[in-house]
């Protein structure tokens, strides 16, 4: 055989390589085919997202998931035996009863998300009661009621730095929020401040016989209940018993008032002790674990490490752009925490999804339809 002859089989046999057989029932990839699908129907769309590919597939998963722990019961799961239940004679209605026992889900997000309006998307999910616990930084808890003083604008990611601080206008990516907003949350939550810290010592010891003490939750949930506004995220929260944990409570605003207020009436004190004990316990206490969590840094790792205690959650999605090359924990993917015993694996039961996406984008879609298209399946539209 001549040279060229070689060379154009050799090359022959990489171009036209056999392909070993595909699994017979492996989807095939395909879209959304408007010529039949009607571009108003939503949930036709999202369902057809499923086998699009790339990140398309990855929201249907984040949907089925969620779709997974929203209508989890105890009474429905495998592991569960009802022999010698001392349940049997529990009305229907009681809450223990385990066709009422749910899912523990645990929602994490950043502050710039309470920033933006998908802070209403967040609202909806407090105010209905369909998250369990929170857990958000300093700037998720306050900008929610720094909302209710005064709104923030639309802007441009472009807009000079230097000539919005001589305007007094602070710049969240393509936000503004005027800087006299965060001098009325000042008025506001300082007379707060003196309150809790005068109840510090006259209010009465705990059930267990601790002394009272003020934690972040405890915080959040008082302002929730000053705040006296159904537009807020945290007057639902501390409406509906829903913790909310902020293990960076000083990193914001909030953080610059209790600073302040440090010196003009010293003593207050907030413990973060009780708190950690307070989600472990929601963690270890759960009969099922599911976690949702937008973006990344404390509230991500915070709420994975509170499932180690469990060994792991049984349903996670993430929604962030973050990337794991260089080890940040915001980046790293799912089975990096199947690896600490944060989630659990495949092999265990575990079902999870990272989304790489802005969770502005995503996130509303996702919430309509799974929660939304429930909540609306019960109740009218209105016109």
């Amino acid at each position: 055989m001549s040279g060229h002859a070689a060379a154009s089989a050799e090359a022959q046999s990489a171009v036209f390589m056999r392909s070993e057989p595909v699994p017979e029932h492996t989807k095939q990839a395909t879209g959304p085919h408007f010529d039949h699908l009607n571009p108003n129907d939503l949930g036709a769309l999202m369902d057809s997202m499923a086998t699009i590919g790339f990140q398309g597939t990855s929201v249907s998963d984040a949907v089925r998931i969620i779709e997974r722990m929203r209508t989890w019961r105890l009474s429905d799961d495998p592991s569960y035996d009802s022999t010698g239940d001392d349940c049997a004679n529990l009305p229907a209605n009681d809450p223990t009863h385990p066709s009422n026992v749910r899912c523990t889900i645990l929602l994490g997000y950043t502050s710039n998300l309470i920033s933006s309006g998908l802070r209403e998307v967040i609202h909806f999910l407090v105010k209905h009661k369909y998250v369990s616990g929170i857990v958000t930084t300093a700037g998720g808890v306050e900008e929610d009621f720094i909302k209710c003083l005064g709104p923030t604008y639309l802007g441009s990611f472009h807009l000079d730095g230097a000539t919005l601080r001589k305007r007094g206008l602070n710049r969240i990516g393509n936000l503004i929020v005027p800087n006299d907003n965060y001098c009325k949350f000042e008025d506001w939550v300082m007379p707060i401040l003196d309150q809790m810290r005068a109840e510090q010592d006259t209010a009465p010891p705990e059930a267990n016989g601790e002394r009272f003490a003020w934690t972040p939750s405890r915080v959040i949930e008082r302002l929730g209940h000053e705040i006296n506004d159904e537009r807020s995220v945290y007057y639902w929260a501390a409406k509906n018993n829903i913790p909310v944990f902020c293990p960076a409570l000083t990193d914001g605003s909030l953080g610059d008032m209790i600073y302040f207020h440090s010196y003009k009436n010293p003593g207050l004190t907030i413990d973060i002790v009780r708190d950690i004990r307070r989600l472990n316990d929601i963690s270890v206490k759960a009969k099922k674990a599911g976690i949702i969590i937008l973006g990344g840094g404390v509230c991500k790792h915070q709420i994975a490490n509170a499932m180690l205690f469990r060994n792991g959650a049984d349903f996670g999605v993430y929604i962030n752009t973050g990337q794991e090359f260089d080890g940040s924990d915001s980046g790293a993917r799912p089975d990096e925490a199947v690896s600490w015993g944060k989630l659990k694996s495949k092999e265990n039961g575990g079902d999870t999804v990272k989304v790489y996406c802005d969770a502005t984008i995503v996130f509303p879609f996702i919430v309509a339809q799974t929660f939304g298209r429930a909540h609306w399946a019960q109740k009218p539209l209105v016109s």
